[in-house]
């Protein structure tokens, strides 16, 4: 297959940096790739373009290349995506590196097993298990209500008894889980038996009329009291997913709130409960898995922003890609894999390619939201938990993370910055749209020296006796450079917006496979077990492409193991009596008035 002259200057400056830079990489891992080194300049292989070097990208081209495919990921922006650290430009001294900035901290919850599985195959250093080896438990948790009320701490409870897995036992456990000052008992008891309901609802259940139905219309959230509206109704939807409570679908909702209860309980997890990364992303997983795929022959063209998709007699014959210059180039392949975020690959289903696959149009009815980080670097260490805190009350559903406290081969001062800041504080804005505390403005409207104050008010509004923050320990502070302000609208713009699953958006989201017989999706917003915008979706759906790919084009390697979301045996028998009733047309036994 014919190639472009931009595949002829990655061979030749790219390719070669490309080689030494995995030279290097290897060296220091002291490892062996399991898979032997091709030379890219070897055309023998069936030729697939990856159009996207974000986390399904990335994990596309790993599976595919393993699998003896001739593999090129084309990137627009950085490698990693919204996964990847952002060092902040001309902030290193003194030998030190840049401040480490992010889209927002990573969170590696025990019931992810794609994401793991990839990272356990890339070498790092004497590492057995890799780049794996590289995630530690955050051991800690807090839920911090303001107005000095403290820990609100939900699902304070460990593995499972036996007898907690039956509706009554489940009842039981997540009352006493989810108890809270201010939450009246008969609201509590309200949620739990709909909790309940969604645990024991059959598939055809939670893919019919809960996919259908609204979180906030599930919990019956209106006319409770505000407690039951913050705390049940918008807590796990805000804080976890970003996903507002009165559009998000119970069926995506639920599942999170499913997976995060076996998860506490122990079971079917890949390893502890919460997990972090021991170093800044790109050091710990990016940069790794880049050297590692360069070194078994995956070739990478960066700032190359892909404009549409050229089609003859069915099939797609190439890409037209700009870079950097305003150069325009043809990229031929024999498979396509289009791993770009839904807001940017729905605006390569031209006419042509509606003609082959219709039902693309679907796409653009998904929503995207901004769920969005911004870092505030520390003079002084703050002892707040190990792990990830939740403001209960910011309205603008702030969760975060002290990182430095995981880093134990980097002495913050040391390496990063100009030698005076100790630790970053890294939170993630959930809720761009209502009002802050301190302007009285959503975010999307505030400069970005207004979100970094507002922020800063919000976090402090949940100070405790042991999260005590004074403004005389920021350093500076970092937004993720997605956000632009636009002047003449006076208002944000964001690059790196995040699928939310709204209500009844399943039927809207793709499978890997399309019509179109040479292009397969991979991203956050294809059908995937896990069902959320997440890295784990990102990585399944990638897995799900290279599945599809291997079958279209008769390959004998084997398929990509793929994983899904633990659902207990002791639960079927009661979920088998809910699929008669609901073939029936008759609710949920547990869904009375």
């Amino acid at each position: 297959m014919a190639h472009d002259g931009r595949e002829q200057d990655i061979s030749r400056r790219e390719l070669l940096r490309g080689t030494m830079v995995a030279g290097a990489g290897l060296a220091l891992a002291g490892t062996t790739p399991a898979v032997a080194a091709r030379s890219p300049a070897r055309r023998r292989h069936p030729s697939v373009a990856v159009l996207g070097g974000g986390m399904a990208g990335l994990a596309a081209a790993h599976e595919l290349v393993e699998r003896g495919f001739d593999v090129t990921v084309y990137e627009r922006n950085a490698l990693g995506g919204k996964a990847r650290s952002i060092p902040v430009a001309g902030t290193a001294r003194g030998g030190r590196r840049d401040l480490p900035g992010e889209h927002g901290f990573r969170f590696f919850p025990g019931f992810y097993h794609h994401v793991p599985d990839t990272m356990r195959r890339i070498p790092f250093g004497g590492n057995p298990h890799g780049v794996g080896d590289n995630l530690v438990p955050a051991t800690g948790g807090k839920f911090l209500r303001s107005g000095g009320r403290g820990d609100a701490g939900p699902f304070g409870i460990g593995p499972a008894p036996e007898s907690a897995l039956t509706p009554d036992g489940l009842a039981k456990l997540l009352t006493e889980a989810l108890k809270q000052e201010g939450v009246p008992p008969h609201e509590l008891a309200y949620f739990v038996n709909r909790a309940v309901i969604f645990l024991t609802s059959c598939d055809a259940r939670r893919f019919g009329q809960w996919e259908h139905t609204s979180w906030w219309d599930f919990v019956k959230a209106e006319g409770k009291s505000q407690e039951y509206k913050t705390v049940i109704a918008a807590g796990l939807t805000r804080n976890v997913v970003a996903a507002k409570e009165t559009v998000a679908s119970t069926r995506t909702i639920g599942n999170m709130a499913e997976a995060f209860v076996w998860n506490i309980l122990g079971r079917g997890n890949d390893g502890a409960l919460d997990r972090v990364l021991d170093l800044p992303t790109n050091e710990a997983w990016i940069d790794p898995w880049v050297v590692h795929l360069r070194s078994l022959g995956v070739r990478f063209a960066t700032g190359r922003t892909v404009q549409g998709l050229e089609v003859r007699g069915g099939r797609i014959t190439a890409a037209r890609t700009r870079d950097r210059h305003g150069r325009t180039h043809r990229v031929e392949a024999d498979w396509f894999v289009c791993a770009m975020p839904a807001e940017r690959a729905r605006r390569l289903w031209s006419p042509a390619v509606l003609a082959v696959d219709p039902s693309l149009k679907a796409m653009d009815d998904l929503f995207v939201d901004w769920m969005v980080g911004i870092q505030y670097f520390l003079r002084r260490k703050v002892d707040i938990t190990r792990g990830h805190i939740s403001f209960i009350d910011a309205p603008w559903a702030l969760t975060g993370l002290t990182q430095g406290q995981f880093w134990d081969t980097r002495d913050f001062a040391r390496d990063y910055g100009d030698g005076s800041v100790v630790d970053t504080l890294s939170v993630d804005i959930s809720d761009w749209d209502a009002p802050g505390v301190l302007f009285g403005k959503p975010a999307k409207q505030c400069t970005h020296d207004e979100i970094a104050r507002e922020v800063w008010a919000q976090v402090k509004q949940h100070q405790t006796a042991g999260a005590v923050l004074p403004d005389d320990i920021v350093h500076s502070w970092f937004l993720d450079p997605g956000i632009a302000w636009v002047k003449g609208t006076q208002r944000n713009r964001n690059d790196t917006p995040l699928l939310v699953n709204t209500v009844g958006s399943w039927e809207k989201r793709p499978r890997a496979t399309t019509k179109v017989p040479n292009l397969f999706l991979a991203g956050d917003y294809v059908q995937t077990n896990i069902d959320l915008a997440t890295m784990e979706g990102a990585n399944e759906s990638g897995r799900a492409a290279v599945n599809a790919l291997l079958e279209a084009s008769g390959s004998s390697a084997s398929h990509v193991p793929m994983f899904e979301l633990y659902r207990p045996a002791e639960l079927d028998a009661v979920k088998r009596v809910d699929a008669i009733r609901e073939r029936a047309g008759q609710p949920h036994i547990l869904d009375v008035a």
